[in-house]
């Protein structure tokens, strides 16, 4: 869906300029918003019945803040886009844990607020990294609207925001293999975060990109193996 409603952009983005529906390789249409209804009502009748009725809340909310309220209401409008759009992945976690427990606990209430922390400096440091397709698409991402050297604070200011809360479920239970795991992600993000309020540009907003991926990569293994490793 986003793809479909954001075509236009797309066609003047170079990141984004050989996707099926700017090429022609899909024509956009009627039929593919049927087919995407469709496959979001399937999504959540089977998260329903083969979890329950809060993991497939959880399933549809993420849906319709990404594609709605994201994609057709903010990101055309103001820098705040993905700010608030980073609720789509909290609520993929929050399925996932409702899925085993409907009940809400704290880990997974700490892990959705490290995801929606983790998503406005991950896609800002790609804004910045392709500032000027953004640009010349008119998306008003951070590094658009205030340039290179404030929005590298902004993105410094979250990551250490985000790196605070990742601690939280070790906190809150989870072990010394997510602890472990969730500084060493946490300090090569803030180290590269802090290289890019140094050199604010293209090549370290890439790197601090790469580096977001490695942390939330890390942080999610770790989630994980705590389920086995429980030390």
């Amino acid at each position: 869906f986003n793809q479909f409603a954001e075509r236009d952009l797309d066609a003047r983005m170079i990141r984004t300029r050989d996707r099926p529906f700017v090429t022609g390789r899909f024509t956009a249409g009627p039929a593919w918003l049927t087919i995407i209804g469709a496959l979001l009502v399937v999504s959540v009748t089977l998260a329903a019945w083969a979890a329950n009725v809060v993991a497939a809340t959880h399933v549809f909310l993420g849906a319709f803040v990404y594609g709605v309220v994201y994609t057709v209401w903010l990101k055309r409008r103001t820098w705040l886009n993905i700010v608030i759009g980073g609720l789509s992945g909290s609520f993929a976690v929050l399925a996932g844990a409702a899925a085993v427990d409907p009940a809400p606990s704290a880990v997974p209430v700490c892990l959705a607020v490290v995801l929606f922390l983790w998503t406005p400096p991950h896609f800002w440091s790609l804004a910045m990294a392709a500032r000027d397709d953004y640009a010349r698409a008119n998306v008003p991402m951070l590094p658009v609207v205030v340039g290179d050297a404030k929005a590298a604070k902004v993105i410094l200011a979250h990551t250490v925001a985000l790196v605070a809360a990742s601690l939280l479920p070790f906190v809150f239970g989870l072990g010394l293999v997510y602890l472990a795991l969730a500084v060493i992600g946490g300090w090569v993000f803030l180290e590269k975060s802090i290289a890019l309020v140094r050199a604010p540009g293209p090549a370290a907003a890439q790197a601090n990109f790469k580096a977001s991926l490695l942390q939330l990569s890390l942080i999610l293994v770790g989630a994980m193996a705590d389920a086995w490793l429980p030390l």
